[in-house]
């Protein structure tokens, strides 16, 4: 007995293209289904046949793709038949006003999206480089201002200092100096403290000479009394 021949792999990039893919097939179902038993306005309840065959349906395209889960590829990971199912929340009936739409699928954005995080990579290390750099070049630069300023201060101030003194000193040099009101008692008084203070300077010798000698008299005088 011949062996079947083996089924090309169908390759896949995301788990959202297969959804893509079952959400299309139950579309056209669902569009047949449409046409063979439409919607009457103002029938009350459901119309079981109607359901009945969606069910059948759904569940011919539930056996289909997971038949076809085994030769399905999602970025090179095999898909099993509850992986292929589970995602899927496009079933024929169902009622739910936040079901998914999916676009096919575009190599041009994909890779836009990858050029995408690449830059976003290279943004984030930039600017974990400007963290590690900034603080260190701010410092310099802020050390490199303030030594400039100083410089410029000191040069403003030598050139006001080299105005300012030969004015101030022609000025002192024009300022009449009156003699004091009874400036002679006041050098003559000066001078008899200054000649009185000298005499006491010379005299101190003798006279601490003196106290020591008495105060050694009255220790004898104490000491024989005793």
């Amino acid at each position: 007995m011949d062996a079947e021949p083996e089924q090309p792999l169908i390759e896949l990039t995301s788990h959202d293209d297969l959804s893509y893919l079952i959400a299309n097939v139950r579309a056209a179902a669902a569009e047949h289904i449409e046409q063979a038993f439409p919607r009457v306005e103002g029938q009350r309840g459901k119309n079981t046949l109607r359901t009945e065959v969606e069910a059948l349906v759904n569940q011919y395209i539930d056996n289909t793709f997971g038949f076809a889960a085994p030769n399905l590829r999602i970025n090179g990971h095999t898909v099993t038949a509850d992986d292929a199912l589970d995602r899927d929340s496009s079933r024929l009936g169902a009622s739910g006003d936040d079901d998914a739409l999916y676009e096919p699928y575009d190599a041009d954005k994909r890779r836009m999206v990858a050029d995408l995080i690449t830059q976003e990579e290279r943004l984030l290390e930039e600017v974990a480089a400007l963290k590690r750099s900034v603080p260190s070049t701010a410092a310099a630069e802020q050390a490199e201002h303030f030594d400039a300023a100083v410089l410029r201060d000191e040069e403003a101030l030598q050139s006001r200092l080299a105005a300012e003194v030969p004015r101030a000193t022609a000025e002192s040099r024009d300022i009449a100096w009156s003699p004091l009101e009874r400036q002679e008692g006041v050098e003559s008084r000066f001078r008899g403290a200054v000649e009185g203070l000298e005499r006491v300077k010379k005299d101190m010798p003798s006279i601490v000479a003196k106290l020591e000698r008495a105060r050694m008299a009255g220790d004898y005088v104490i000491k024989g009394n005793n």
